[in-house]
C-alpha cells in the first residue's frame, strides 16, 4: 500500500482558519493558551494585508493540512546578510513521528539558500526536550549565553511615553531658547538707535556673539552693555 506525499505549499489568505487553529493548538501545547489574541481577520491584514508582516508554509498529508511554519525576514549585521527566523513551526499530534516537521524546516531552509540569507533561527522553550533534541539532530546550535528580551503591552506603550515626554521638553526648551534670542535681537535693535554711531559696529558684534552663546550669558551681556 502506498502512503501519499506530503505536499508543502505557500499558504493563502484562505488558510486563515487552518492557521489560527495551528496556533491556538501550538499555545496550548506549550501551555500559553492565555496569550493568544491572534483573530482571523487579524491574520488576513497582518499576513495577507498591503505589507505582510510574515510568510506560511503548510503542510498537507493526504490533502489535508497536518502543520505550519511562520516565518519572517530579520537581518544580521555581522554577515550583512538576511536571515529567516521561524515564529512557529508545529505538526499536529497525530502525525508526528513522520519526519514532517524535518521537511518543514528543510523546505525552509530551501528558502534561506536560495534569498541568500545568513541563517535560520528561532527560538524553543527550556523543557520541550523532543523538540530540542530534534533540533540538535539537525546540527542546529543553541545560543547558550543569550537572552531573549521583550517589551509588550503596557510596558511597550510606557517607552512609547517617555520619549514623548522626553521630545515634549526638548522642543519646550528650543521655544524658550528661541523666545530669548528673540528678545535679546529686540533689545539690541532698540538700545543700538540710542547709541552714537560708532559704537554701532560693537553693537554689532556683540548682537552676533549673542546669537551664538548660552542664553543665561546673553542675559548678562546686555545687562552689561
Amino acid at each position: 500500500m502506498s502512503h501519499a506525499p506530503l505536499v508543502i505549499r505557500i499558504a493563502t489568505i484562505a488558510d486563515c482558519p487552518t492557521i489560527l487553529d495551528f496556533i491556538e493548538q501550538l499555545a496550548a501545547y506549550e501551555k500559553l493558551s492565555h496569550e493568544v489574541v491572534a483573530t482571523c481577520s487579524a491574520l488576513e491584514k497582518t499576513l495577507f494585508g498591503e505589507k505582510p508582516s510574515a510568510e506560511v508554509l503548510i503542510a498537507e498529508y493526504a490533502t489535508q493540512p497536518v502543520g505550519f511554519a511562520l516565518y519572517f525576514t530579520n537581518y544580521s549585521t555581522f554577515l550583512a546578510k538576511p536571515g529567516i527566523y521561524l515564529e512557529d513551526l508545529f505538526v499536529q499530534p497525530e502525525m508526528r513521528g513522520k519526519g514532517f516537521g524535518k521537511q518543514l524546516l528543510a523546505s525552509l531552509a530551501k528558502i534561506a539558500v536560495e534569498r541568500d540569507c545568513g541563517r535560520l533561527e528561532w527560538s524553543v522553550l527550556d523543557w520541550n526536550q523532543p523538540a530540542i533534541d530534534f533540533y540538535r539532530s539537525l546540527g542546529a546550535v543553541p545560543m547558550d549565553g543569550w537572552t531573549v528580551n521583550r517589551l509588550t503591552g503596557d510596558a511597550l506603550q510606557n517607552v512609547v511615553v517617555v520619549k514623548s515626554k522626553c521630545k515634549h521638553h526638548q522642543n519646550e526648551s528650543s521655544k524658550r531658547q528661541n523666545l530669548i534670542r528673540q528678545n535679546t535681537t529686540a533689545q539690541f535693535n532698540s538700545q543700538i538707535f540710542q547709541q552714537p554711531r560708532t559704537n554701532h559696529l560693537a553693537y554689532s558684534h556683540a548682537l552676533h556673539d549673542s546669537l551664538t552663546t548660552p542664553p543665561e550669558t546673553v542675559r548678562h551681556r546686555v545687562a552689561n552693555f
